[in-house]
């Protein structure tokens, strides 16, 4: 399951390199248009703002009820994806609802509001708090959603990747879930991509990760 980044984006029928390569190698991919992506009216843009934050990571769940009434799927091997804001949700869903997710890739992803909102570039700090809300006003609500405060739940394997150079989701956002995940000894994996930003652009470390995500999914879920 492929979560966006944005979260105000949208998944298109486009060419998508990883997604297309994971088809390759035999998995059924499925990309959600959530609660709060585009393409479907400012209503729909604006269902995930601040406080309703909990209602996108809902969809995904629903997503997976959707899925159960596909025999051809097994819903016992469902794995979370997502990068950016996609990478929050992945987070979310898997410390929120850790029951239905074999395994789980985080790339660049926020693992907390809060620390997010409070390190982010100073230009896109303003951007983001209307998206979010600020954490004066509503940092109860990150305290109580925030997939770091709830790492102990988390059952799925991860794998984490994240570019030292990131000025959008500063990389502290990885390395503090995983520093909480290693010292419970949960099996997780993290990749610090020197030279890289917000996005893995650098064609040898797409190879690289391409063929380390592929690695991951085949040791805990498999493609029969």
């Amino acid at each position: 399951m492929y979560l966006h980044g944005g979260p105000e984006s949208q998944s298109r029928a486009s060419f998508n390199p990883l997604l297309q390569f994971l088809l390759n190698q035999g998995y059924a991919v499925t990309a959600p248009n959530f609660r709060g992506s585009t393409g479907y009216g400012k209503s729909y843009t604006h269902l995930d703002d601040v406080r309703k934050r909990l209602d996108a990571v809902k969809d995904v769940v629903s997503l997976v009820d959707w899925l159960k009434q596909d025999p051809a799927i097994d819903t016992s091997k469902i794995a979370l994806l997502g990068g950016s804001y996609g990478g929050f949700l992945t987070l979310a869903a898997i410390s929120h609802y850790p029951d239905l997710w074999a395994a789980a890739i985080d790339i660049v992803g926020m693992s907390s509001l809060r620390t997010f909102i409070q390190t982010t570039s100073p230009w896109r700090k303003r951007l983001r708090e209307i998206e979010y809300g600020t954490v004066e006003q509503d940092g109860d609500f990150f305290d109580l959603i925030d997939p770091l405060n709830h790492a102990d739940e988390i059952t799925a394997p991860l794998l984490v990747f994240h570019g030292v150079n990131d000025p959008r989701v500063p990389i502290g956002e990885s390395e503090q879930i995983v520093s909480k995940l290693k010292q419970r000894g949960h099996p997780v994996t993290y990749h610090r991509m020197e030279g890289e930003g917000h996005k893995i652009v650098k064609p040898e470390n797409e190879i690289y990760v391409y063929s380390l995500v592929a690695a991951f999914l085949e040791k805990y879920m498999g493609c029969d």
